[in-house]
């Protein structure tokens, strides 16, 4: 008879197998991830972005002097300040781009931009070159704060709250420093009002040219070129609107500002219907994208 042994033989273990995921099962795991569509809330940047830029900045000038002329300054800056307030407030209560909240957000800009830069100037009294140095300090410290903070300045980018307060921010530097500029090639410099516009039309063409030539990098080109297009288009339309003694047209600043307003409702109101300036291409995995945390 076998001895027996202080210590059974232990029973071997079953060893369970887990099958291997195949890739195939991998991309069926990840496509069933629930996705949602990324709304961006600024138009896209086509040729019709530019057309109603340029409209919307000149309105702006003419519409703030006709304003400041006509009624007490103090009175027209509160109207322009109470008009941006109503205009951001709808536009940022919006979780997509639609044509004539954009637009109307940006014609009050331009006019409160224009009334902030001229109050600078004329009721403290400071010349243009020292507002516009002041205007382009200002928007560098927007820069460096929304880079700091979302590490882009693309208006690609623009799906959530955050980044669209950094570009209402920058979009309002841009105007008031664009008015200054204006100005100061206008009056301090002595170039008149047309050809500070034909000068402003030639800087404009530069980063654009630039980008598609000597490889800048479209996202400096794009701020460039959406600074430069405010003084543009207040030097023509303050071209039309100014006396002939100012080196105008003498069409007068309300006559200028009311057929420019036709323009861009007519022009918007395209937009809106064509959608022409929307691009609905743009979705993103909502595990995967944290950018669309608003």
């Amino acid at each position: 008879m076998p001895a027996v042994t202080s210590r059974a033989k232990k029973a071997p273990r079953k060893r369970c197998h887990t099958p291997a995921v195949t890739n195939h099962e991998q991309l069926q795991e990840r496509s069933s991830t629930p996705v949602r569509r990324v709304m961006s809330r600024v138009p896209e940047v086509t040729v019709y972005f530019w057309i109603a830029k340029v409209l919307t900045t000149g309105m702006g000038e003419t519409t703030s002097d006709f304003l400041v002329h006509r009624i007490s300054p103090l009175v027209a800056v509160a109207f322009g300040a109470l008009g941006l307030a109503v205009a951001l407030a709808l536009q940022l209560s919006l979780r997509r781009y639609v044509a004539w909240a954009y637009w109307f957000a940006v014609v009050m800009v331009s006019v409160f931009g224009t009334m902030a830069a001229d109050a600078v100037h004329i009721g403290l009294g400071i010349p243009y070159l020292v507002s516009t140095v002041f205007f382009v300090v200002a928007l560098a410290v927007i820069f460096a704060l929304w880079y700091a903070s979302e590490k882009t300045l693309s208006i690609h980018g623009i799906h959530t709250r955050r980044r669209e307060l950094f570009y209402w921010a920058t979009v309002l530097a841009t105007f008031a420093l664009g008015t200054a500029v204006g100005d100061l090639t206008a009056v301090t410099l002595h170039l008149g009002y047309l050809a500070s516009g034909i000068l402003f039309a030639v800087l404009m063409a530069v980063p654009a040219v630039a980008h598609w030539r000597l490889g800048l990098g479209p996202v400096p080109a794009f701020w460039l070129a959406y600074v430069v297009t405010r003084p543009l288009g207040a030097s023509v339309a303050d071209w039309g609107g100014v006396s002939r003694a100012r080196g105008g047209l003498d069409l007068g600043t309300g006559t200028v500002s009311l057929a420019l307003t036709v323009l861009i409702v007519g022009f918007v109101g395209y937009l809106a219907v064509t959608r022409k300036d929307v691009n609905d291409t743009g979705i993103a995995t909502e595990s995967a994208d944290t950018s669309t945390t608003v």
